[in-house]
């Protein structure tokens, strides 16, 4: 039985799209069957598989009571990773879902066999904790969080533990924390590794040993609709991915 991986924070920048993606492209060329679903009405993930934003079906149609998720994943270049799509539609969603009864649970009800069908499922979040991000930590089984390792890292961990919380309360109460992963760290900077050290300390249990670092091929990879782990599978950021992948994989 596979899992559910929602890919959230509610600060934007920090890493989330470029960990989804990277992370499923190093599962899926260790050679688990991998889905990807793109949340996110920017369509960051799609296009960094390579796949276009005009998709159908795509995510907003499992929202609105089409196909289920798995119904709707397409293969893509990579052998073993198949993503269901996102378009500029999913904007509107935010708008249209709390009007609907039920609406926090349409992700759930629409994963379809994806447990069955993938031992992972990762689900790319918007950068908000609203209808979408909520939507997203309901279907579920456990959560990562990416944290950029600069000034403002803590800030808002506090909103996203709360609603993490509220949901776990209310909604899922099988949803865990997978872990966070520290992302665009520069080490060679004192406020990174003050972050670092900061959040390690307050969340000991939850911190993935693997860092992200700051790297130009995790940046210039998306530009050409791969993941690094394609784009550049020698560079430092294709080691640390593929690392936090094992690290992902061993904590089940």
């Amino acid at each position: 039985m596979g899992a559910v991986y929602a890919i959230a924070n509610q600060k934007g920048g920090v890493g989330k799209t470029t960990t989804a993606v990277n992370v499923a492209a190093s599962i899926a060329e260790a050679g688990q069957r991998t889905l990807l679903a793109d949340l996110d009405p920017q369509c960051n993930a799609t296009v960094a598989m390579g796949l276009s934003k005009d998709l159908s079906p795509s995510t907003y149609d499992c929202l609105s009571g089409g196909p289920s998720l798995d119904e709707a994943a397409v293969d893509t270049a990579f052998e073993g990773l198949r993503a269901v799509p996102a378009t500029p539609e999913l904007a509107g969603a935010s708008v249209e879902l709390p009007r609907l009864a039920g609406s926090e649970t349409r992700l759930r009800d629409a994963l379809g066999a994806v447990r069955e069908r993938y031992l992972f499922t990762l689900l790319d979040c918007p950068p908000s904790l609203g209808p979408l991000t909520v939507n997203a930590l309901v279907a579920a089984d456990r959560v990562i969080v990416p944290v950029q390792t600069e000034y403002f890292a803590l800030e808002g961990l506090a909103g996203l533990l709360d609603t993490l919380s509220l949901v776990q309360r209310e909604l899922n109460p099988h949803l865990a924390v997978a872990g966070m992963i520290l992302t665009m760290h520069d080490g060679r900077t004192r406020l990174a590794r003050d972050v670092e050290r900061e959040v390690r300390e307050h969340f000991p249990e939850l911190v993935f040993d693997t860092v992200i670092p700051r790297n130009v091929r995790v940046s210039e990879a998306p530009s050409f609709g791969r993941p690094v782990t394609q784009h550049a599978p020698s560079s430092a950021g294709s080691a640390a991915y593929l690392k936090l992948a094992k690290e992902v994989a061993a904590r089940g």
